[in-house]
């Protein structure tokens, strides 16, 4: 027996082109489209909810959104497995507080996080879908929270919650989105994706949220962002600050675990590793900027009884005083069948080891400094860790 909830399970009730700048070409069928075009051409209406409240969400809106002539949905790619395994469904796609079968094996809630060209995101959570899910979660002791979400969403106001079971972050998934989420859901296909971002526990520990908006002056119409947090961003962010996120970047589980060993860090022979580089300026920078100086190796083991795919990461530490304290500078994809082993290998060149010289205005070597080089799962689990000096 499986009950589903959510506003984004099902299909938006439209899909179709229509003269001039429709809801379909922008992607926006199932977001509030009048609120979308008003903000899209000028007005300051849009945004004033962070979901798509009419139907599952397959791209994001603006220039750069797909207008579907098929898709499957969530809810229509779990009818048909249920139909075939004999499953009993119940499902409320309106209510916020709907009715929930506590019979029920397992409840999915389905929401999303909505995002487009020409607007800011409102919020990085919304009320509306963590109170559905606190609310399922407190009659179904097995509650699978999905979001098809454009970017970062909270979710320390439900996650800890003793029957939420799982979370996946499906974030823009396209026309077979329904299909993909039943591979997984069932077990046929292994999740192995990571997170390109950090998801905090709260707003306030992003080192920037939202652009700076001066109340008057010149730039009134036109808020800039100033970039006070340099290189600062996302995990180094996290990092410099000691706050400890909800997931991490890099974070990712699937149906197996994996583990690393043999870490091997080997100097370029021949490598010209002079403090600042010789070649010539081309398109990009000086060629040389280019040149392999290091190479690192592991090993990656598939310690669990499912076949998968792991993505090793590669952080380097730069032994300045104004660089955090490690960066993400390589990161690899391999699949590892059961009980299995795979080599990863990285090539580290002269432009991931170099910081900017604002005096030179070029890209400088630390020399007489030792690189720290950590590889592990993801930015805060880096089980392998050793030196290189330049």
């Amino acid at each position: 027996m499986l009950s589903i909830f959510g506003y984004s399970a099902k299909n938006p009730d439209h899909n179709g082109p229509s003269l001039g700048s429709s809801a379909w070409v922008f992607g926006a069928q199932s977001f509030n489209y009048d609120e979308f075009s008003n903000g899209f051409f000028g007005s300051a209406a849009v945004g004033n909810t962070p979901i798509a409240f009419n139907g599952t969400l397959y791209s994001g809106g603006g220039s750069g959104a797909t207008s579907q002539s098929l898709a499957v949905s969530p809810f229509e790619a779990i009818v048909h497995r249920a139909y075939e395994d004999g499953t009993a469904l119940f499902w409320d796609f309106h209510n916020g507080n709907p009715a929930v079968n506590p019979a029920s094996d397992a409840c999915l809630v389905i929401g999303n996080a909505y995002a487009t060209e020409g607007a800011d995101r409102p919020a990085a959570r919304d009320d509306y879908t963590d109170g559905l899910i606190k609310h399922v979660a407190a009659q179904c002791n097995n509650t699978i929270v999905v979001f098809h979400n454009a970017g970062i969403r909270l979710v320390d106001q439900f996650v800890d919650h003793p029957n939420v079971t799982a979370l996946i972050f499906a974030h823009l998934p396209g026309e077979a989105s329904g299909k993909a989420l039943v591979s997984l859901l069932y077990g046929e296909s292994n999740p192995s994706g990571k997170l390109p971002y950090t998801v905090a526990r709260n707003e306030s520990d992003y080192a920037v949220f939202g652009p700076d908006l001066p109340e008057a002056g010149i730039f009134r119409k036109f808020p800039q962002s100033n970039f006070f947090e340099g290189v600062f961003v996302d995990y180094r962010h996290f990092d410099a600050k000691n706050i400890t996120p909800r997931y991490e970047f890099g974070f990712g589980l699937g149906y197996t675990t994996f583990s690393y060993g043999n870490l091997s860090i080997e100097k370029v022979a021949d490598a010209n590793t002079d403090e600042y580089p010789t070649g010539e300026t081309r398109e990009g920078g000086q060629v040389d900027l280019w040149d392999i100086l290091v190479r690192v190796k592991t090993e990656v083991s598939n310690t669990g009884g499912r076949d998968g795919a792991e993505v090793a990461q590669l952080y380097v530490g730069i032994p300045d005083e104004g660089a955090p304290v490690r960066q993400l500078r390589g990161f690899d994809k391999v699949f590892v069948g059961a009980k299995g082993q795979k080599t990863v290998e990285f090539e580290l060149m002269r432009r991931d080891l170099s910081v900017w010289d604002t005096v030179r205005q070029r890209w400088r070597l630390m020399k007489g400094g030792k690189y720290v080089l950590e590889v592990g799962g993801s930015s805060r689990d880096l089980p392998l860790k050793g030196t290189v000096e330049l």
